[in-house]
């Protein structure tokens, strides 16, 4: 199932907020919104509403990314990829099990087997969405950890913050948190961070990743779950031909909106393949960053530790 290559190959910032509890910061949600086991607004907070996501640094005006294959201004892809996450939150679990016929769950099993979570850590899975991992991770932390399920789109996160409190994972905090800054968060206040999926949306990927560097305890690990290159050409012209056919015949079908998961497809082929994303982890300080190729590559797990 998996081929390892050990060492060769989001929108106004969150407030920090102290708490007595936890050795990390957390930030509030909108005014209104249920919070979990949040239940108080930083500091000096403003107590109207702020917009559902948070804002990307403003310094890149005038410079260009790509949102899947079109180029626009870098300051504008946030908002891009929130419209995509909000319209298709309702229906995004169901989505994932008809694209992947259910095997996204092994992909998310294996992620969690070399996590290494231990009862008592501290975890926080960022871009955890619906909340699959940290539902999990919830379970083995234990009464003595705690969770904190971030994501920068409102939706996702409140379908994952409804999820978990029905499940009753009463160690899980729920915080709207950009990858690039993870202003919200302390330095060094966690053993484990996961990103499932996500960092191939983050704008500045180099910046997330030393974000998460940051906030990341000595000795401790970032898993990084995400699509990536096929190993097989076979396999990748197969792929590719149900990437930009079927994907967005289902996205239609289910969420009526094919174009989200053009979207989907795109910006999968535009995600740096299996051995850049270890080289960008590797610059940013990760040592014994290594990954694991599974379903013939089309995902790929990397890891690296501080």
């Amino acid at each position: 199932m998996t081929d390892s290559k050990p060492e060769v190959e989001a929108q106004t910032a969150v407030a920090p907020q102290a708490t007595g509890t936890s050795p990390f910061h957390t930030g509030a949600l909108p005014t209104g919104t249920p919070q979990g086991q949040q239940s108080s607004l930083p500091q000096g907070a403003s107590t109207q509403a702020t917009p559902a996501t948070t804002a990307a640094p403003t310094s890149n005006i005038g410079e260009t990314t790509h949102f899947g294959y079109k180029t626009v201004p870098t300051a504008e892809k946030q908002a891009k990829v929130a419209e995509v996450f909000h319209s298709v939150a309702a229906k995004y679990d169901l989505m994932n099990d008809l694209m992947s016929m259910g095997i996204h769950r092994l992909w998310k099993r294996f992620a969690i087997t070399l996590s290494g979570v231990r009862r008592g850590q501290h975890v926080l899975d960022i871009a955890g969405g619906t909340g699959d991992l940290a539902k999990v991770f919830s379970r083995e932390v234990g009464s003595s950890g705690r969770v904190v399920l971030s994501d920068i789109n409102e939706s996702m996160l409140n379908v994952g913050r409804d999820r978990l409190l029905d499940a009753g994972c009463s160690n899980v905090d729920f915080v709207l948190a950009n990858a690039e800054t993870l202003e919200p968060f302390a330095d060094e206040s966690f053993d484990l961070l996961t990103i499932s999926f996500g960092l191939r949306n983050v704008t500045d990927k180099d910046a997330a990743l030393r974000s998460m560097y940051r906030v990341l305890k000595p000795g401790g690990r970032l898993l990084v779950l995400e699509f990536s290159k096929p190993v097989f050409e076979p396999l990748s012209k197969v792929y590719d031909l149900y990437s930009f056919t079927a994907l967005p015949f289902l996205g239609k079908l289910i969420t009526n909106d094919a174009e989200s998961y053009r979207y989907l497809a795109e910006s999968i082929r535009m995600h740096p393949d299996q051995r850049t994303l270890k080289q960008m982890m590797e610059s940013t300080g990760f040592k014994n960053c290594d990954y694991h190729n599974l379903t013939g590559g089309i995902v790929a797990l990397h890891r690296g530790f501080k």
